[in-house]
């Protein structure tokens, strides 16, 4: 049988199912990697199922988000996850050695190996022939436990690059096109397999920004082959041993097709507030804006800040504009100061930041009122800068450069400079990376008092009878649902407290709603869920009573954090029925133990006095993990 990269990994590591797509499978996971937003809380959810070590070949522990030492919280999280680490034979970055995604890429992720990560661009180390895939935390922890991961089998879509990137185009420019096309749910079970001679002329850091992008697709992951160019990458990094060739059968079959003529494609943003709201960069030319930030997991590697040096040398930013800058890695930090990068962004103008997401996920940087902020980022949806009445802008490094100078949008393909640049030096350090040492008999779990126990659900009633606390429109992500940034990230092991940050920007006073009726049901439209993959936006809801999602249609992640979690998940089979359902109806499910016998599920509307139907797609084992109220309590009574 001929087949694709993506059918070969799977089958390697296939524990259960077949690859027929939309079937239920479980793959063994060989790597994992937490960060600090959502790795205190996989690792409460590992101490909670009993082991003594990780059972994968590769975990690392990685902090990076929760940077900004204000209070006391976020250090004695990091205190926490570094003993922990300790304790359970992990490795830990240690803040200021780098963003998760970057580092793991460098020193951590090989071809052919699956990865999991509590963080949804992990897909990130696709650019080299890994099979990466984002959830939430406690299946992280699963896979540290030596479960193997369950998913639906997605379907392979090809994507054939052909003709070159022109001077000014970026393969930021790539996956903005996607996007383009196909919009933030049109990856939704799907794995993007890029093929074609386009991809030779892509390096690993080219091909990282495609596929850390390509969680804002809902793509289950995205994967390039691995060949000299990925061989050129781990000989930097003195990992040749790492290497092995890794592409796709000859003629091998896919599920859907894509082209793509890079000699086409022109610079393009990403206009507020989604990732797909995609606008050539000539369309938006002359536009003020107040603000640059490069940097983040999708563009800050050597040669993302090596462009967009070249664009800076000699220049200063305009005066209306506050420049950013943020290395993905200490190890191109120190590039940077070997070749006079450094320099040449301060010298500009720029404010350089510690390595870490920073501004991308709210910690810091946020723009003034009504601001125009371009970022090289992956995300830009509502309120998740800091500043609500901000207009986000995701764009290129080389645009993100240009028009710092400037003050408005800029062009680059109009702009005379040199693409080229000096060849990456070699520089690697590893002495902020602790590994695991073989007796952890004497270590001790440092937990500070902001580390609450953990949540656990009760089991799931034959009868749910409870009001809509809220009704939702489509597209509703998890920086919705959860927030994020520097007021909420210190409390991610604080369930009780970060749960009264539960929808705050869309509908005040949730959880006291919540409180006052016992908890409730929530309603939706399509892509519920979407974005991040932190398993708070399930498990807050959780804490506070939430016993039913009914929504147009689920992100994957997030679906799987609801099942995970104990919260019932169901589709409406007649979209139209989202209408008539109001805030505080009361519905009820009559008898959830049908969910074994049938897909389709009747729900009463008591104030409309109307029916409507419901549709799941569980499992058994999935309504197994929700009769127990969630898959802590499931795994316990499996043991």
């Amino acid at each position: 049988m001929l087949m694709n990269l993506t059918q070969k990994i799977i089958k390697e590591h296939l524990i259960k199912g077949t690859l027929e797509p939309g079937s239920p499978i479980e793959i063994k996971m060989d790597q994992t990697l937490t960060q600090d937003a959502t790795g205190t809380m996989a690792y409460m959810q590992l101490e909670a199922m009993g082991i003594k070590r990780v059972k994968t070949e590769i975990s690392v522990s990685y902090v990076d988000h929760n940077t900004l030492q204000n209070g006391y919280m976020n250090a004695d999280d990091h205190a926490y996850l570094q003993s922990v680490a300790a304790k359970y034979g992990v490795y830990f970055s240690r803040p200021g050695n780098g963003i998760c995604h970057q580092v793991h890429l460098e020193r951590f992720a090989k071809p052919s190996k699956t990865l999991i990560g509590s963080d949804s661009h992990t897909p990130t180390s696709g650019a080299m022939g890994c099979l990466a895939i984002g959830a939430g935390g406690l299946d992280v922890a699963k896979a540290m436990a030596g479960i193997g991961y369950r998913l639906t089998m997605p379907k392979v879509v090809q994507v054939n690059l052909h003709g070159k990137l022109s001077h000014g185009v970026s393969s930021k420019d790539i996956i903005l096109e996607l996007l383009k096309r196909l919009s933030v749910k049109g990856g939704v079970s799907k794995v993007f397999e890029y093929t074609g001679e386009g991809v030779k002329d892509l390096s690993v850091y080219q091909r990282a920004t495609i596929t850390n992008m390509g969680a804002e697709l809902g793509a289950t992951t995205s994967i390039f082959p691995s060949d000299e160019i990925t061989l050129a990458f781990l000989k930097q990094q003195n990992r040749e041993e790492d290497y092995i060739e890794l592409k796709a059968d000859e003629d091998a079959t896919y599920d859907e097709y894509i082209d793509i003529d890079l000699s086409s494609l022109r610079p393009m943003a990403a206009c507020p507030d989604s990732p797909d709201a995609i606008k050539n960069i000539s369309e938006l030319k002359g536009i003020k804006i107040d603000q640059v930030a490069i940097g983040s997991c999708t563009n800050s590697g050597y040669e993302d800040l090596m462009k967009a040096a070249t664009i800076l040398k000699g220049k200063t930013i305009a005066s209306n504009v506050s420049l950013v800058v943020s290395p993905g890695s200490r190890q191109v930090m120190m590039k940077l100061i070997q070749n006079g990068a450094l320099a040449t962004f301060i010298q500009a103008g720029a404010r350089i930041l510690e390595c870490a997401c920073g501004p991308c996920i709210g910690m810091g940087q946020s723009p003034k009122s009504d601001g125009i902020s371009l970022r090289t980022f992956n995300r830009n949806f509502y309120g998740r800068s800091g500043t609500l009445s901000a207009g986000i802008y995701l764009v290129s490094p080389e645009v993100a450069a240009a028009s710092a100078i400037e003050g408005k949008f800029v062009d680059p393909t109009e702009l005379d400079y040199d693409d080229t640049f000096e060849k990456e030096p070699v520089y690697i350090d590893d002495s902020m990376i602790i590994a695991p040492v073989e007796n952890t008999d004497d270590i001790e779990i440092i937990r500070g008092p902001n580390i609450k126990p953990l949540p656990i659900n009760d089991r799931m009633d034959q009868i749910i009878d409870k009001k809509v606390i809220v009704k939702l429109p489509n597209n509703i992500t998890t920086d919705h649902i959860a927030p994020a940034g520097a007021e909420v990230l210190p409390y991610r092991s604080n369930i009780e407290k970060l749960s009264t940050f539960v929808f705050k920007n869309n509908k005040p006073h949730f959880a006291e709603i919540c409180k006052e009726n016992h908890g409730g049901i929530i309603v939706a439209g399509e892509n519920y869920g979407q974005g991040s993959s932190r398993e708070h936006a399930a498990l807050a809801p959780m804490y506070l009573q939430i016993k039913a999602v009914i929504a147009k249609s689920f992100a994957r992640i997030h679906l799987a954090n609801l099942i995970n979690f104990g919260i019932l998940p169901l589709v409406f089979k007649d979209k139209e029925d989202y209408d008539f359902i109001d805030e505080m109806d009361e519905l009820m499910i009559e008898d959830t133990s049908k969910l074994y016998e049938t897909d389709e599920i009747k729900v009463y509307d008591k104030t409309k006095d109307k029916y409507f139907t419901a549709l799941t797609s569980l499992s058994n084992e999935d309504v197994d993990i929700l009769m127990a109220g969630g898959a802590l309590n499931y795994i316990k009574d499996q043991q």
